[in-house]
C-alpha cells in the first residue's frame, strides 16, 4: 500500500516537489520561460506531465513556485548578512560574497528574476516584484548606512546610490553567469579588487 502523501513510485510528495522545482528552476533559468516546456521538465524528472499539473496547476504555476523558492533563498541570505555587524563597504562585500557562494551550485536562480520572456502581469509578475522589493529594501538600508558614514543623509542621494548599487550587483552577476569557469572565490577576490580600485585610497 502506498504511503500517505506519496508521489509517484512511492516518493513522498514533498520530495517529489523539490525534485521538480530543482529541475524546473534550472531549465527556466538556463533557457528562459518561453523556451521551457512542462514536457521537458517532466522528462528530465522522470515523471508524467499530468503529475506536474497536479502539483502546480500550470506552467505559470510551476514558474511562480520556482520564483518563490528562489526569491526566498536569495532574500534570506541577504537578510542573514544584514543582521550581522558589518556596515558600509564591508557589508556590501559580505553581501556579494554570500551571493556568489550561495549561487555557485545554482547560478540559474538569479536569471529567474530577469527573464524577459516571462509573463509581465499576473501572479508571476507579482512574485517577482515582491522579492525585488524585499531585496531592494535591504539594499537601501545598506546604502543608507554607507552614506551616513560619509555624513550624507539626503534621501534622493540614497535613492540614487541604491539604484547604482543594485545595478552593480546585477552586472556582476550577469558577468559571472557569462563566465561559468569563474568560481565563487575567484569572483569574491575580483570584487575586492574592483571595490579597492573604486574606493581605495590611491593618493
Amino acid at each position: 500500500m502506498a504511503r500517505p502523501n506519496a508521489g509517484t513510485k512511492g516518493v513522498p510528495r514533498l520530495d517529489r516537489e523539490v525534485q521538480i522545482l530543482d529541475i524546473a528552476s534550472e531549465q527556466f533559468g538556463t533557457h528562459g520561460y518561453a523556451a521551457t516546456s512542462v514536457a521537458t521538465v517532466a522528462e528530465k524528472a522522470g515523471i508524467s506531465k499530468p503529475l506536474i499539473y497536479n502539483y502546480f496547476g500550470s506552467k505559470e504555476g510551476l514558474y511562480e513556485a520556482c520564483l518563490d523558492r528562489g526569491g526566498a533563498i536569495v532574500a534570506e541570505e541577504i537578510e542573514r548578512i544584514a543582521r550581522g555587524d558589518a556596515v558600509g563597504i564591508e557589508r556590501g562585500m559580505q553581501t556579494l560574497a554570500g551571493m556568489f557562494t550561495l549561487l555557485e551550485p545554482q547560478p540559474h536562480l538569479w536569471r529567474l528574476f530577469f527573464d524577459t520572456t516571462a509573463p509581465t502581469t499576473g501572479p508571476i509578475a507579482d512574485s517577482a516584484t515582491l522579492y525585488a522589493d524585499r531585496i531592494g529594501k535591504l539594499a537601501e538600508e545598506g546604502v543608507a548606512e554607507l552614506m551616513a558614514l560619509a555624513g550624507n543623509s539626503d534621501q534622493l542621494d540614497i535613492s540614487a546610490m541604491t539604484t547604482v548599487w543594485l545595478g552593480i550587483v546585477d552586472s556582476l552577476m550577469d558577468w559571472w553567469l557569462d563566465h561559468p569557469d569563474q568560481t565563487a572565490d575567484q569572483m569574491i577576490q575580483r570584487c575586492m579588487r574592483l571595490l579597492d580600485a573604486l574606493f581605495g585610497d590611491h593618493s
